[in-house]
Protein backbone atom coordinates (compact mmCIF):
# COMPACT_ATOMS: atom_id res chain seq x y z
CA UNK A 1 0.00 0.00 0.00
CA UNK A 2 1.10 3.41 -1.06
CA UNK A 3 1.23 6.59 1.31
CA UNK A 4 -1.34 7.73 -0.85
CA UNK A 5 -3.63 4.29 -0.84
CA UNK A 6 -2.90 5.13 2.83
CA UNK A 7 -4.79 8.53 3.29
CA UNK A 8 -7.35 7.80 1.27
CA UNK A 9 -8.78 4.85 3.20
CA UNK A 10 -7.97 6.55 6.46
CA UNK A 11 -9.52 9.43 5.23
CA UNK A 12 -12.54 7.83 4.24
CA UNK A 13 -12.78 5.70 7.27
CA UNK A 14 -12.81 8.64 9.59
CA UNK A 15 -15.18 10.74 7.23
CA UNK A 16 -17.27 8.25 5.64
CA UNK A 17 -20.32 9.92 4.05
CA UNK A 18 -19.03 13.31 5.48
CA UNK A 19 -17.52 15.74 8.33
CA UNK A 20 -21.47 16.97 9.58
CA UNK A 21 -20.00 18.18 12.48
CA UNK A 22 -17.90 20.79 10.17
CA UNK A 23 -20.28 21.44 7.16
CA UNK A 24 -22.98 21.94 9.81
CA UNK A 25 -20.74 24.82 11.90
CA UNK A 26 -18.23 26.26 9.54
CA UNK A 27 -19.18 27.84 6.44
CA UNK A 28 -17.34 26.02 3.37
CA UNK A 29 -15.09 29.01 2.66
CA UNK A 30 -13.75 29.50 5.60
CA UNK A 31 -9.69 29.77 5.79
CA UNK A 32 -7.78 29.18 9.03
CA UNK A 33 -4.64 28.18 10.75
CA UNK A 34 -3.42 25.43 13.15
CA UNK A 35 -0.90 24.87 15.55
CA UNK A 36 0.70 21.23 16.35
CA UNK A 37 2.05 21.38 19.99
CA UNK A 38 4.19 19.09 21.32
CA UNK A 39 2.69 18.29 25.09
CA UNK A 40 5.38 15.80 25.83
CA UNK A 41 9.38 15.09 25.43
CA UNK A 42 10.72 12.76 22.92
CA UNK A 43 11.82 12.14 19.44
CA UNK A 44 9.08 13.42 17.33
CA UNK A 45 8.21 11.64 14.26
CA UNK A 46 5.46 11.91 11.49
CA UNK A 47 5.93 15.60 10.29
CA UNK A 48 6.34 14.42 6.60
CA UNK A 49 3.25 12.28 6.77
CA UNK A 50 1.37 15.13 8.21
CA UNK A 51 1.74 17.38 5.13
CA UNK A 52 1.29 14.61 3.03
CA UNK A 53 -2.44 14.36 4.76
CA UNK A 54 -2.84 18.10 4.53
CA UNK A 55 -2.19 18.18 0.95
CA UNK A 56 -4.00 15.04 -0.24
CA UNK A 57 -7.27 17.36 0.76
CA UNK A 58 -5.62 20.77 -0.36
CA UNK A 59 -2.51 20.45 -2.34
CA UNK A 60 -2.16 24.37 -1.70
CA UNK A 61 -2.10 24.07 2.02
CA UNK A 62 1.48 26.36 3.64
CA UNK A 63 3.30 24.66 6.04
CA UNK A 64 5.86 26.82 8.40
CA UNK A 65 8.28 24.00 10.04
CA UNK A 66 9.27 24.24 13.08
CA UNK A 67 11.09 20.99 14.03
CA UNK A 68 11.58 17.88 11.36
CA UNK A 69 10.99 14.35 11.60
CA UNK A 70 13.65 12.64 13.80
CA UNK A 71 14.20 16.16 16.59
CA UNK A 72 13.97 16.25 19.88
CA UNK A 73 11.03 17.83 21.16
CA UNK A 74 10.19 19.40 24.48
CA UNK A 75 7.04 20.21 26.54
CA UNK A 76 5.62 23.48 25.05
CA UNK A 77 7.53 23.53 21.64
CA UNK A 78 5.97 24.08 18.61
CA UNK A 79 6.37 21.52 15.33
CA UNK A 80 4.65 23.19 12.42
CA UNK A 81 1.80 25.12 11.94
CA UNK A 82 -0.29 24.94 8.80
CA UNK A 83 -3.08 27.26 6.46
CA UNK A 84 -5.79 25.68 4.91
CA UNK A 85 -9.32 26.04 4.50
CA UNK A 86 -11.43 25.67 8.01
CA UNK A 87 -12.84 22.27 6.78
CA UNK A 88 -9.08 20.59 5.13
CA UNK A 89 -7.81 21.37 8.79
CA UNK A 90 -10.94 19.71 10.63
CA UNK A 91 -11.29 16.56 8.54
CA UNK A 92 -7.26 16.48 8.65
CA UNK A 93 -6.79 16.88 12.56
CA UNK A 94 -7.21 13.03 14.35
CA UNK A 95 -5.45 11.20 11.41
CA UNK A 96 -2.51 13.50 11.59
CA UNK A 97 -2.32 13.16 15.41
CA UNK A 98 -3.39 9.57 15.70
CA UNK A 99 -0.27 8.86 13.10
CA UNK A 100 2.15 11.85 14.68
CA UNK A 101 1.28 9.78 18.08
CA UNK A 102 1.80 6.91 17.02
CA UNK A 103 5.26 7.11 15.17
CA UNK A 104 6.76 9.91 17.82
CA UNK A 105 6.32 7.48 20.53
CA UNK A 106 7.86 4.78 18.40
CA UNK A 107 10.38 7.08 17.62
CA UNK A 108 11.12 7.75 21.33
CA UNK A 109 11.61 4.54 22.76
CA UNK A 110 13.67 2.90 19.91
CA UNK A 111 15.79 6.25 20.96
CA UNK A 112 15.82 4.98 24.59
CA UNK A 113 17.05 1.41 23.12
CA UNK A 114 19.42 3.07 20.77
CA UNK A 115 20.78 5.07 24.39
CA UNK A 116 20.74 2.33 26.19
CA UNK A 117 23.36 0.31 23.79
CA UNK A 118 25.44 3.47 22.89
CA UNK A 119 28.83 1.65 24.03
CA UNK A 120 28.64 -1.14 22.13
CA UNK A 121 28.54 -2.07 18.95
CA UNK A 122 25.32 -3.81 18.30
CA UNK A 123 22.19 -2.33 15.96
CA UNK A 124 18.86 -2.27 17.34
CA UNK A 125 16.37 -3.56 14.77
CA UNK A 126 12.78 -3.95 14.31
CA UNK A 127 10.80 -6.78 13.73
CA UNK A 128 6.86 -7.56 11.74
CA UNK A 129 4.98 -7.05 14.75
CA UNK A 130 3.63 -4.14 13.49
CA UNK A 131 0.25 -3.17 12.92
CA UNK A 132 -1.56 -4.01 9.77
CA UNK A 133 -1.26 -1.74 6.73
CA UNK A 134 0.70 0.84 8.93
CA UNK A 135 3.72 -0.90 8.93
CA UNK A 136 5.31 1.35 6.56
CA UNK A 137 4.48 4.75 8.80
CA UNK A 138 5.91 2.21 12.26
CA UNK A 139 9.65 1.42 10.82
CA UNK A 140 10.03 4.94 9.29
CA UNK A 141 9.04 6.03 13.01
CA UNK A 142 11.85 3.56 14.35
CA UNK A 143 14.44 5.15 11.60
CA UNK A 144 13.83 8.57 13.18
CA UNK A 145 14.37 7.05 16.65
CA UNK A 146 18.12 5.43 15.32
CA UNK A 147 16.70 1.92 14.48
CA UNK A 148 17.11 -0.24 11.61
CA UNK A 149 14.41 -1.97 9.80
CA UNK A 150 14.76 -5.64 9.84
CA UNK A 151 12.67 -6.63 6.55
CA UNK A 152 9.41 -5.19 5.56
CA UNK A 153 7.70 -8.34 4.96
CA UNK A 154 8.34 -11.50 3.70
CA UNK A 155 9.54 -10.71 -0.12
CA UNK A 156 12.50 -8.64 0.90
CA UNK A 157 14.53 -11.10 2.82
CA UNK A 158 14.66 -14.45 3.54
CA UNK A 159 14.06 -16.11 7.33
CA UNK A 160 14.09 -19.25 8.26
CA UNK A 161 12.54 -19.81 11.63
CA UNK A 162 11.49 -22.21 13.66
CA UNK A 163 8.40 -23.45 11.78
CA UNK A 164 10.27 -23.16 8.40
CA UNK A 165 13.03 -25.50 9.81
CA UNK A 166 10.32 -28.05 11.52
CA UNK A 167 8.00 -28.18 8.25
CA UNK A 168 10.85 -28.58 6.26
CA UNK A 169 12.56 -31.35 8.21
CA UNK A 170 15.50 -29.86 9.99
CA UNK A 171 18.09 -26.64 9.41
CA UNK A 172 20.58 -28.12 6.69
CA UNK A 173 17.48 -29.29 4.52
CA UNK A 174 15.86 -25.86 5.01
CA UNK A 175 18.83 -23.80 4.06
CA UNK A 176 20.14 -26.05 1.10
CA UNK A 177 16.19 -26.25 -0.34
CA UNK A 178 16.17 -22.43 0.26
CA UNK A 179 19.47 -21.64 -1.60
CA UNK A 180 18.47 -23.79 -4.48
CA UNK A 181 14.78 -21.77 -4.87
CA UNK A 182 16.89 -18.36 -4.84
CA UNK A 183 19.22 -19.98 -6.96
CA UNK A 184 16.54 -21.24 -9.70
CA UNK A 185 14.16 -18.06 -9.35
CA UNK A 186 17.23 -15.85 -9.77
CA UNK A 187 15.84 -14.44 -6.56
CA UNK A 188 19.09 -11.88 -4.81
CA UNK A 189 18.08 -12.31 -0.93
CA UNK A 190 20.00 -12.55 2.33
CA UNK A 191 19.32 -15.81 4.14
CA UNK A 192 18.92 -15.25 7.74
CA UNK A 193 18.28 -18.62 10.13
CA UNK A 194 16.47 -19.18 13.65
CA UNK A 195 18.58 -21.14 16.02
CA UNK A 196 17.21 -21.79 19.33
CA UNK A 197 20.29 -24.18 20.60
CA UNK A 198 24.19 -24.24 20.56
CA UNK A 199 24.07 -27.48 18.34
CA UNK A 200 21.40 -25.88 16.34
CA UNK A 201 24.59 -23.38 15.42
CA UNK A 202 26.78 -25.79 14.91
CA UNK A 203 25.09 -26.96 12.19
CA UNK A 204 24.37 -24.13 10.68
CA UNK A 205 28.02 -23.58 10.62
CA UNK A 206 28.64 -26.98 9.49
CA UNK A 207 25.80 -26.08 6.19
CA UNK A 208 27.55 -22.67 5.93
CA UNK A 209 25.42 -20.80 2.56
CA UNK A 210 23.27 -17.85 5.24
CA UNK A 211 24.36 -14.91 5.79
CA UNK A 212 23.32 -14.13 9.32
CA UNK A 213 22.28 -16.37 12.38
CA UNK A 214 19.51 -15.47 14.99
CA UNK A 215 19.90 -16.52 18.55
CA UNK A 216 16.58 -17.00 19.75
CA UNK A 217 15.88 -17.23 23.45
CA UNK A 218 19.52 -17.44 24.53
CA UNK A 219 20.70 -16.50 28.14
CA UNK A 220 23.57 -13.42 27.71
CA UNK A 221 25.57 -16.20 28.58
CA UNK A 222 24.87 -18.52 26.13
CA UNK A 223 24.55 -16.04 23.21
CA UNK A 224 28.04 -14.81 23.78
CA UNK A 225 29.26 -18.58 23.85
CA UNK A 226 26.89 -18.70 20.23
CA UNK A 227 28.76 -15.68 19.34
CA UNK A 228 32.40 -16.84 19.81
CA UNK A 229 31.50 -20.04 18.51
CA UNK A 230 30.88 -18.15 15.23
CA UNK A 231 33.72 -16.08 14.93
CA UNK A 232 32.13 -13.73 12.58
CA UNK A 233 32.20 -15.57 9.68
CA UNK A 234 28.43 -14.70 9.65
CA UNK A 235 26.17 -12.05 11.09
CA UNK A 236 24.93 -12.02 14.27
CA UNK A 237 21.26 -11.48 16.11
CA UNK A 238 19.76 -11.73 19.51
CA UNK A 239 16.47 -12.16 19.58
CA UNK A 240 13.75 -13.25 22.20
CA UNK A 241 12.26 -11.32 25.78
CA UNK A 242 14.70 -8.50 24.86
CA UNK A 243 13.72 -5.19 27.05
CA UNK A 244 15.31 -1.98 28.12
CA UNK A 245 15.48 -3.98 31.55
CA UNK A 246 17.92 -6.22 30.06
CA UNK A 247 19.44 -5.15 26.72
CA UNK A 248 22.96 -4.41 28.63
CA UNK A 249 24.04 -7.87 28.72
CA UNK A 250 23.23 -8.78 25.71
CA UNK A 251 24.53 -5.89 23.72
CA UNK A 252 27.80 -6.63 25.61
CA UNK A 253 28.51 -9.45 23.93
CA UNK A 254 29.38 -8.31 20.79
CA UNK A 255 26.62 -9.35 18.62
CA UNK A 256 25.86 -7.18 15.24
CA UNK A 257 22.33 -6.88 16.38
CA UNK A 258 19.80 -7.01 18.50
CA UNK A 259 15.66 -7.19 17.22
CA UNK A 260 12.84 -6.21 19.40
CA UNK A 261 9.51 -6.08 18.77
CA UNK A 262 8.85 -4.25 21.85
CA UNK A 263 10.76 -0.76 20.24
CA UNK A 264 7.11 -1.37 17.97
CA UNK A 265 4.40 -3.13 20.11
CA UNK A 266 4.92 -1.45 23.45
CA UNK A 267 5.47 1.94 22.52
CA UNK A 268 3.06 4.29 23.90
CA UNK A 269 1.98 7.41 21.84
CA UNK A 270 3.12 10.66 22.68
CA UNK A 271 1.05 13.68 23.52
CA UNK A 272 0.50 15.92 20.71
CA UNK A 273 -2.59 18.37 20.27
CA UNK A 274 -3.25 20.58 16.98
CA UNK A 275 -5.56 23.51 17.74
CA UNK A 276 -6.35 26.62 15.98
CA UNK A 277 -4.53 29.95 15.96
CA UNK A 278 -6.69 32.77 15.81
CA UNK A 279 -5.20 35.48 13.76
Amino acid sequence: MTTHEFIAAALLEDIGSGDYSTMASIPATAQGMAVLKIKEEGIIAGIELAQQIFHYLEPEAKFRLYKADGDRVAVGETAFEVAAGVHTILKAERLTLNCMQRMSGIATLTGQYVAAIKDYPAKILDTRKTTPLFRRCEKDAVLMGGGLNHRMGLYDMVMLKDNHIDFCGGIEKAIAHTNDYLKANNLDLKIEVETRTIDDVKRVLAVGNVDRIMLDNYTPAQLEEAIKLIGGRFETEASGGICLDNIIPYARTEVDYISAGAIIHHAVSMDLSLKAKVL
